[in-house]
């Protein structure tokens, strides 16, 4: 089932959604650092992060996709967000610095298109900030928050996808070690659970936070092609018949 707009915001004005918003919040611009005339893009809904970064940036949009629909962002002045298709975004080449991606990745029907297209917009050394429900984590199980929906994503998984489209990832966090209840006393521990669960590096976050940057070129496979050449037939000079 595909989430829609209104089920996302209702989520995040809930009080667990304030509480993931806080954690994940602070996870993304621990990677995201300074953003003082960037260019960046949030893609999937990921507003509720873009807050701190509207002030700052040089230009701020929000794409979110036709199928879950869109919202009017930022409440005061100017529209920053747009319906768009994530795969097919109307931006030229190279024309932002950092991309945001929360509930996004997880929710197209080819992962790889999409982050194709994200290398195609990011600018040369532009950044990716990729936030992915972990397969492992109980998040991913549970419906009734917007990480239990679409496809969750393994570290290796996740490393194999970024690689294969040209994405090196710098910077790795797991976050939400709390379980996805709304009880009180749970919504209250929630910074013991995050602090207990990465000190003992827990593998049952219920979210992957990666920052990657964009490559410029495709590594080659120096030992692949030195093995080739060794076990290639040596040549054999033969002398030519003497004229008769």
């Amino acid at each position: 089932m595909r989430l829609d707009v209104t089920d996302l915001r209702a989520f995040y004005a809930s009080p667990l959604g304030a509480v993931t918003h806080r954690l994940v919040g602070r996870a993304i611009h621990g990677f995201l650092g300074s953003v003082s005339g960037l260019r960046v893009l949030g893609l999937g809904y990921a507003t509720p992060y873009l807050g701190p970064v509207h002030c700052i940036a040089e230009r701020t949009l929000a794409f979110m996709p036709a199928t879950q629909g869109v919202v009017n962002w930022p409440g005061a002045g100017r529209s920053c967000a747009a319906l768009a298709d994530p795969t097919m975004m109307p931006l030229p080449e190279a024309a932002v610095d950092r991309v945001i991606l929360v509930h996004a990745l997880e929710s197209v029907e080819s992962p790889t298109e999409l982050l194709q297209e994200v290398w195609r917009t990011l600018t040369p050394g532009g950044r990716m900030i990729l936030v992915v429900p972990n397969r492992r984590g109980v998040w991913a199980r549970r419906e009734a928050t917007p990480f239990g929906h679409g496809q969750p994503y393994s570290r290796s998984q996740l490393g194999r996808l970024m690689r294969d489209t040209l994405f090196s990832p710098e910077g790795w966090a797991e976050t939400l070690y709390m379980p996805p209840v709304r009880s009180r006393l749970m919504l209250r521990t929630a910074p013991a659970w995050e602090r207990f669960g990465t000190s003992l590096a827990m593998p049952f976050a219920g979210l992957h936070v990666v920052d990657a940057t964009k490559q410029l070129y495709r590594p080659v496979a120096v030992q692949q092609v030195r093995r080739a050449r060794r076990l290639a037939p040596a040549r054999v000079l033969v002398p030519a018949p003497a004229p008769g």
